[in-house]
């Protein structure tokens, strides 16, 4: 099952996954995770479903509908610069785009 990473502000780029476990282990109260529930999936799965007969050519969901679904069904705000493709697919999403 997917995973949801929550990163601090401001917190850079990690090159290898061994930089964020560091980091984590060394500031856990700054990192989160979480799974993605099966209710966030299933969302998921449907909206790549209406994403593919509405003519989308990726052939598998990328993780933004993932993303997408986790925010929708726990009630979360998006930080996102991609705002069209979060309003297409999840309409009830807030959304902080840097537009905004």
């Amino acid at each position: 099952m997917a995973l949801t990473v929550r990163f601090p502000l401001g917190q850079r780029a990690f090159r290898r996954r061994r930089g964020l476990r560091e980091a984590a282990r060394r500031r856990p109260s700054d990192y989160g995770r979480a799974r993605v529930p099966w209710e966030a999936a299933f969302l998921a799965a449907k909206a790549f479903v209406r994403y593919r007969r509405r003519g989308g050519e990726q052939s598998a969901p990328l993780p933004d509908f993932f993303i997408g679904a986790h925010a929708a069904v726990g009630d979360l705000t998006l930080l996102t610069r991609d705002a069209s493709h979060h309003r297409t697919h999840f309409p009830t999403v807030g959304l902080a785009t840097p537009d905004a």
